[in-house]
């Protein structure tokens, strides 16, 4: 990524930082990995076992930890901070403030609101997006283009909603929330009860509550509860492409891979981590501060703190050992025939 950010300034950010070396330049024109890093270049050491290259980095300035032992070639500054990973977290967002787009309040030409919908002061409402009937949308939010607002919704203070979002009727999203492109809250659920054969759909006339400083990655879709609400709590971050089904509750901080799907009424509590592709079956209560490893099939109640892998899964250590024990079978089996021969 290219930019221009005043050096003194990033210094400034950081002023318990020990900096070692010096740089000729007063502006930085990137940021980038240690091994694809050149001269003007930012670039971090967020994981030890990368470590060795920063040695071989161009980059001329390196965000380290605080105990990093090793020098700064030439024309090159170490800054070493207790997080080097946060303190990028921090620049990017300097940089983002600074020298992307921004969005300027005001309704696009082409978007329609309906006349009983209400908007606070510096709104921006993007091209082709459509806001419904008595729908709230609160100060400093963005709503990008080809949105659908509906009926009834209301939207906090502060969110960034980005192009393709679907926010259905009576759905509620708290303040600062962020919704990446094609984002589906208020789906109908998937409920159906066999009926003489057939499959009679069951209405869910519920709604989705997102609580505030939420992120909602790109596809991801929360269907609505059947009565009740389906609700995200806050500080919540749920990755792309995550299916999570009628009347789910899920807790505060917790984190959510890419590709998890979560049947209908399951209960996660606060703290959750779970990993890529990992499955819920319905009617489930996950404990506090519970990790799912990635693919995981949860089929019951998971106790706070526990670590699950595996397809039943089961806890990590159980799980790793019959892994190495299944590789195991192949010589087991031939020293199983070995014997049988002799006999």
């Amino acid at each position: 990524m290219k930019f221009k950010l005043n050096l003194k300034e990033i210094l400034g950010m950081f002023p318990h930082a020990a900096s070692e070396g010096s740089l000729a330049v007063e502006h930085l024109t990137g940021i980038a990995s240690l091994d694809e890093a050149i001269p003007g270049d930012l670039s971090f050491l967020g994981n030890l076992k990368y470590r060795q290259k920063v040695r071989s980095s161009r980059a001329s300035l390196l965000l380290l930890p605080e105990n990093f032992e090793g020098n700064p070639q030439k024309e090159q500054m170490f800054l070493r901070l207790k997080d080097p990973s946060n303190a990028l977290s921090e620049i990017c967002k300097l940089v983002e403030s600074n020298f992307l787009s921004k969005t300027e309040p005001g309704v696009h030409p082409t978007a329609f609101l309906e006349d009983s919908a209400g908007i606070d002061e510096e709104v921006s409402i993007g091209a082709f997006t459509y806001v419904g009937r008595n729908a709230r949308i609160g100060f400093g939010s963005q709503i990008s283009s080809h949105c659908h607002i509906g009926d009834d919704v209301e939207i906090g203070r502060q969110c960034r909603i980005h192009p393709g979002v679907k926010i259905l009727t009576r759905c509620q999203v708290g303040n600062e929330v962020v919704l990446n492109a094609g984002v589906v809250l208020g789906s109908e659920g998937y409920g159906f009860e066999q009926v003489e054969g057939s499959n009679l759909k069951i209405p869910h006339l519920g709604k989705v509550v997102i609580e505030d400083k939420v992120e909602i990655g790109a596809n991801t879709c929360i269907d609505r509860a059947r009565f009740d609400e389906s609700r995200i709590s806050s500080g919540t971050k749920i990755d792309n492409l995550v299916q999570i089904g009628h009347n789910v509750k899920i807790g505060k901080d917790c984190l959510i891979v890419a590709q998890v799907g979560i049947a209908g009424s399951v209960k996660m509590e606060d703290k959750v981590v779970v990993g890529g592709q990992a499955g819920f079956a319905g009617h489930l209560t996950v404990g506090r501060g519970a990790r799912i490893a990635g693919q995981a099939g949860i089929t019951k109640d998971v106790e706070a703190g526990a670590f699950l892998k595996g397809n039943p899964a089961l806890p990590i250590q159980l799980s790793q050992r019959i892994s190495i024990l299944q590789r195991k079978l192949p010589e087991l089996f031939n020293r199983f025939d070995q014997t049988q021969t002799k006999k």
